[in-house]
């Protein structure tokens, strides 16, 4: 009997022991893993912090070669553009950075831009084309195939639009008939869409120029070498509401030979025109002008092109030939004398959307991250016709 006892007491007591085994195990393998936890959360926090600072440092780099970019014109030849340098593989503390630049008055405003242009881009309707059109305006009346209210009101989860002008591009996505394919992918009009950008950067700012709806006749001919009969006038026929219409449709290529004696008024012939068009305004007569977002010439894509002049593949095709012939592309709009199929009367209906200069960009900065390879992105727009240069959007966070 006692030794049958003493084998059940061993018994018990190694029952016991393996018990213990097991629970310091389950113990120290929960221990474990909290540990190693702990370590990747650790490790993911670090990660995120260091991804969130390289992005801010190529959103950063990317303002100071803005800001400190001394051009008069923008372009494709800018380090804006192209700085592989300053942009392209960056490296900071385990990890690196990519930045690209993309100049938002290459694109056509969603702010101002005509049916007949809008419906010139890749895969719009005319049922999109009127709804961004009334998703604009301020009135409740029903462009064509357009929307209002009523119709946003009745959705399934209904919402009003803002019957003014678009704040965010991801507003688009909100306007009856669009899609997010059709705005990411399939027509990429992320590309040629845009309501951020604005006339022209500090160099193109209007206090510069001469405003031909108030100065004399004098101030013309002294400011801009003006002959006296188009001097004349350009006072006799004010208040001009676009730069075009110092141009007439029949207006001469070459100016006439007795233009400089003559006291009778003459209209200004193209070379006149082109010669002085980068150093007027009509702005401070027309508010609607002086609001006016433009496409620049040196950076738009063929699609915008296309678009701005309302179909006209042409037109498009040469000022492409043209700025792809130049080093630094147009250097001012008086280039465009160069443009043969630009008419008279295209110049009228066409100008006031062009410009040879920028002053919004989209800058997107992504991070790499050495310990894992995972990525943080951002983008950014920004504004540089102020200083400091100022932020008008930020994102950060999954790529869109």
């Amino acid at each position: 009997m006692r030794f049958s006892d003493m084998k059940n007491r061993r018994a018990v007591i190694l029952i016991g022991v393996l018990w213990a085994i097991a629970l310091v195990t389950t113990i120290v393998v929960v221990v474990a893993r909290s540990s190693m936890l702990d370590s990747r959360i650790s490790l993911t926090s670090a990660e995120n912090i260091r991804g969130h600072w390289a992005c801010r440092a190529g959103l950063e780099k990317a303002i100071a070669v803005l800001a400190y970019d001394e051009t008069s014109v923008d372009s494709f030849a800018d380090l804006w553009y192209d700085n592989v340098e300053d942009f392209n593989d960056v490296p900071l503390d385990l990890c690196s950075f990519n930045v690209a630049v993309v100049d938002e008055s290459s694109k056509l405003s969603l702010n101002s831009a005509t049916k007949e242009q809008l419906i010139e881009l890749p895969y719009m309707t005319d049922e999109i084309a009127d709804s961004i059109i009334d998703w604009r305006d301020r009135d409740e009346n029903v462009t064509g195939e357009g929307a209002e209210t009523g119709y946003y009101l009745n959705l399934e989860n209904g919402y009003e639009p803002p019957n003014g002008p678009f704040t965010t591009f991801d507003e688009l996505l909100r306007v009856c008939g669009v899609t997010e394919s059709l705005v990411y992918e399939t027509a990429r009009w992320d590309d040629m869409l845009t309501c951020w950008s604005q006339s022209g950067s500090s160099s193109d700012d209007t206090t510069e120029k001469i405003d031909v709806n108030r100065v004399g006749e004098r101030q013309l001919r002294n400011r801009l070498s003006l002959a006296q009969a188009h001097a004349r006038w350009i006072v006799e026929n004010r208040d001009f509401d676009s730069i075009g219409n110092l141009l007439a449709n029949n207006s001469p290529d070459e100016p006439q030979r007795n233009a400089d004696r003559s006291e009778q008024p003459m209209p200004l012939d193209r070379q006149t025109f082109f010669s002085i068009i980068d150093q007027v305004t009509v702005s401070s007569n027309n508010n609607q002008q002086q609001g006016q977002a433009k496409v620049n010439i040196n950076t738009a894509p063929r699609d915008v092109l296309v678009a701005v002049f309302e179909g006209d593949e042409t037109l498009a095709e040469e000022v492409l030939s043209y700025r792809e012939g130049a080093v630094e592309g147009f250097a001012s709009l008086g280039d465009l004398a160069e443009i043969k199929s630009l008419t008279n009367r295209k110049i009228r209906e066409f100008i006031d959307y062009l410009t040879v200069n920028s002053s919004v960009f989209r800058v997107t900065s992504e991070a790499v991250l050495d310990a894992t390879g995972t990525t943080r992105s951002l983008t950014a727009i920004v504004d540089r016709s102020q200083t400091p240069v100022r932020i008008l959007y930020y994102y950060e966070g999954p790529n869109r």
